[in-house]
């Protein structure tokens, strides 16, 4: 307990300075963070290069920021055609020019529709993102003109509505279907809160969209909504009134940072999967790391073709979020973030928890040994993979 008290001292002492020692900060958060006093919440955002060093630059920059992010939730969730100057329809949803601002509208929706489903999964173990948030998006439930805005949970009930309905033929000629049961199961798994209320992952939803907006080129691919959860959670349940009251600012630039991060945004990227930044690469690199450390464990893998597509692209991209319990995620990704290069120490550890399987890797067969790489075992505890992952690190580079 001394220690412990110790430590939160030692972190503190380290915060409070003007001039916030990087080199220090990420040095002791290698060993995790704090749970209480919204340390760790700070601390993810100078890791996540979102807070700089120097606290007198704070102020301004958190203004900025947010203001930046309440002028993304207006321009991006505004109903597209409205002309403010004049104040008049310039645009038709029939419009057939490509430039249209209704028919981004409409590709739009599909991907909206996708991060919809995606994020009502979020955590399903974890009631927190189905609870109301106490911060509902102000700029959609005070806007006196509902013609003009438009909540994300209207657009995606008249958008899944349409979407169930359409089908094409296999000659191409277009089909209307509806499958109303489907829709009411759906509604009924998931309902939405009274208006003026937001659950936790309708917040999720819109950070996703207005990402997916920002950068078209990536956009949402499938499981971005898995690596958002855990750093929302932590930014929304800190302690401090203010810092949860701009939760969903703080957290979508430093989502936007991690994703921005070497290697990171890359393993979601489809067009890069076959190039030497792409996940076929790191999977690639991970499976050269086991042969370096362990010829027997690699030759099994091999034999049994047990391919990384089977697991480590899950491991890898969604930064072993769906494979541990969320507060061991939490205290894996203090490691990862107090790293320069959170991407190799992440491959090392994946590369680790196949070696601490090593005995029953080498007696298992295919089916056993998948199980072991799909689910893996709960009784192995964060701090001595990351030991290991370490201890490899020192040992043999990634080639």
């Amino acid at each position: 307990m001394e220690k412990y008290k110790e430590r939160l001292e030692e972190f503190k002492s380290l915060l409070n300075k003007d001039q916030i020692d990087l080199k220090k900060l990420r040095e002791i958060s290698s060993q995790s963070c704090p749970n209480e006093g919204g340390f760790r919440s700070l601390i993810w955002k100078i890791l996540l290069n979102y807070l700089p060093p120097n606290r007198n630059q704070w102020a301004d920059l958190l203004k900025k920021r947010r203001d930046e992010y309440s002028n993304f939730v207006r321009d991006m969730i505004i109903r597209p055609g409205y002309n403010k100057s004049e104040n008049c329809e310039i645009d038709h949803p029939l419009n057939c020019n490509p430039e249209s601002e209704w028919s981004s509208y409409f590709k739009d929706n599909e991907i909206l529709v996708q991060i919809d489903k995606d994020v009502r999964r979020l955590c399903p173990d974890l009631f927190f993102f189905q609870k109301p948030t106490e911060f509902p998006c102000e700029e959609i439930r005070n806007v006196q003109d509902t013609e003009i805005y438009q909540s994300l949970r209207k657009r995606v009930a008249k958008t899944q509505l349409k979407a169930d309905e359409v089908s094409r033929h296999r000659l191409g000629f277009t089909n209307y279907k509806s499958d109303s049961k489907k829709i009411k199961e759906e509604q009924d798994e998931y309902a939405y809160l009274p208006d003026g209320q937001e659950a936790h992952w309708e917040i999720i939803e819109r950070i996703l969209f207005i990402y997916a907006k920002l950068n078209r080129g990536c956009s949402y691919v499938q499981g971005m909504n898995e690596v958002l959860g855990p750093i929302y959670y932590i930014f929304a349940n800190d302690p401090d009134i203010e810092w949860r009251r701009h939760a969903e600012a703080d957290c979508f630039f430093c989502f936007n940072n991690l994703m921005g991060l070497e290697g990171i945004r890359e393993n979601f990227e489809l067009v890069l999967d076959n190039t030497q930044l792409g996940i076929a690469a790191n999977m690639k690199r991970l499976y050269n790391l086991v042969r370096l450390n362990d010829q027997a464990v690699y030759t099994v893998l091999e034999k049994q073709s047990l391919k990384p597509e089977f697991f480590a692209f899950r491991w890898i991209t969604l930064l072993l979020s769906q494979e541990f319990k969320l507060p061991e995620v939490i205290s894996l990704w203090d490691v990862l973030f107090a790293d320069k290069q959170t991407l190799d120490l992440l491959i090392h550890v994946c590369c680790a928890m196949i070696l601490i399987q090593r005995d029953q890797l080498l007696k298992g067969d295919f089916s056993t040994n998948i199980r072991i790489l799909q689910n893996y075992p709960n009784n192995v505890e964060i701090k001595e993979i990351v030991g290991r992952a370490r201890e490899i690190r020192k040992e043999k580079p990634i080639l």
